[in-house]
């Protein structure tokens, strides 16, 4: 018998609305999962619901679980927290994450849900998503002891980096922003804090997530001879200008990119997809990351919220979804 669920689709770029949609009965080897939260992650998400993602780009950015196309309408969000209601015995009544969008209830395969370790409150495991994307990086960007290390851009990536950076011993860690109140979101981090104009140069390792091209070009300039910058941020469909003469060859620097999309090279023989997020969720036992979240709003609100969400009049980091 099937049942009736709300889910968030974003109309056109900039509108949203709430929708009714069928949920089937779980089949063999599904699970029906009704959600308790859900997570904006505003870099990303808000691109889509500006429709600033390029054609070029619309296979590779799809979501999991995503219904529609770019630039709508649209079913697309990946952070969501929820109980298993029906499903193997071994996962029913159990918190669970999945890369699912908005939506009150949904049926997904049983290896789509990774459960919530019992030590981290489903409130916080919304950010396992981004989380996931500092693993990944991490693995990529393979820092030493003692490093010096930048993290150029205070958004939730780059603040979810910094996080698990923080852990690492002997280094010299900095999160560099424009915006001055990230300074006590560095501080609950247990990170220093700098604006751009006073970050400490000589980097061996440099993680940018600012999505601008001034925070790139502040970025190679903190950088050490043979250093490297680890590019996480997703600019759309905006081009982007970078000093490549001056010192750039002399001095024998590195740009590199890093996407959770792909495993890294470094873990791929040895992690899978499953692994990388039940660690991302393990991770999240750090009462600290609760920085992270920095606003709440019901379900009922969102196609009101997201709107503010994408032009900035909310600021925020990731901002929680409240599920009846």
């Amino acid at each position: 018998m099937n049942r009736f669920a709300r889910a968030f689709w974003l109309n056109s770029p900039g509108h949203g609305e709430l929708r009714e949609v069928t949920v089937p009965e779980p089949a063999a080897g599904e699970v029906l999962v009704r959600t308790l939260y859900s997570g904006v992650s505003r870099g990303t998400e808000t691109l889509v619901f500006r429709g600033g993602v390029p054609e070029s780009q619309h296979t590779v950015m799809r979501a999991p679980f995503q219904d529609g196309d770019f630039p709508g309408p649209v079913k697309y969000g990946y952070l969501n927290v929820g109980v298993v209601e029906q499903g193997p015995d071994t996962l029913t009544g159990r918190t669970v994450f999945c890369l699912y969008p908005h939506q009150s209830h949904y049926v997904v395969p049983v290896n789509a849900v990774v459960p919530v370790p019992e030590r981290v409150p489903a409130k916080r495991a919304v950010l396992a998503g981004t989380v996931e994307t500092a693993v990944n990086a991490l693995w990529d960007a393979a820092p030493l002891i003692g490093d010096r290390i930048a993290v150029v851009g205070g958004g939730m990536v780059g603040c979810s980096v910094a996080a698990l950076l923080a852990r690492f011993p002997g280094v010299r860690l900095q999160l560099v922003d424009t915006d001055p109140a990230r300074a006590a979101t560095a501080k609950a981090l247990g990170v220093d804090f700098a604006a751009p104009e006073d970050a400490l140069g000589d980097c061996d390792l440099v993680v940018h997530a600012s999505a601008d091209e001034r925070g790139l070009t502040r970025a190679l300039g903190l950088l050490a001879a043979e250093g490297t910058v680890l590019e996480l941020s997703w600019y759309g469909d905006r081009l982007v200008t970078l000093p490549l003469g001056e010192a750039f060859h002399s001095r024998r620097l590195t740009v590199r990119s890093s996407q959770v999309g792909a495993l890294s090279p470094a873990r791929r023989a040895s992690r899978g997809y499953a692994d990388r997020l039940a660690l991302a969720l393990d991770l999240l036992a750090d009462p600290s990351l609760d920085a992270l979240i920095t606003g709440e709003s019901t379900f009922e609100e969102l196609p009101e919220v997201m709107p503010r969400l994408a032009t900035g009049e909310i600021p925020a980091l990731c901002h929680r979804i409240r599920y009846a």
